[in-house]
């Protein structure tokens, strides 16, 4: 229901999409993937303050832990446009936006 919903917007090309996953969404859609990494001292820290516990706290480690959403975004879709970034500072945020928005710049440079 999630992909019909939004196919007529990523049809129109200009979407930026945040999810917590990708293996369903189409590699059509993208063309580039970004994934958020986070050490998982400051993850641990992060989403305890969030007020995660117990089995939502340890099964988002573990996620990070064994790269699942990286794993998952490799399987999804080519190799060469999925990228890791990381983000564990306010810097780290600084620095991704500057890199994502240096890259949106570059491809419409090469794409128009």
């Amino acid at each position: 229901q999630v992909v019909d919903e939004l196919e007529e917007r990523m049809g129109e090309g200009g979407v930026i999409v945040d999810y917590h996953g990708c293996d369903f969404f189409p590699e059509r859609w993208f063309h580039i993937v970004f994934v958020l990494r986070t050490d998982n001292s400051v993850l641990y820290d992060r989403l305890e303050s969030r007020g995660y516990t117990g089995k939502k706290l340890q099964d988002n480690l573990q996620c990070e832990i064994f790269q699942t959403l990286y794993e998952e975004a490799v399987l999804s879709y080519r190799k060469e446009i999925v990228h890791q970034l990381p983000s564990n500072t306010p810097e780290d945020l600084e620095r991704n936006l500057d890199q994502i928005v240096q890259w949106v710049e570059q491809w419409v440079k090469d794409n128009n």
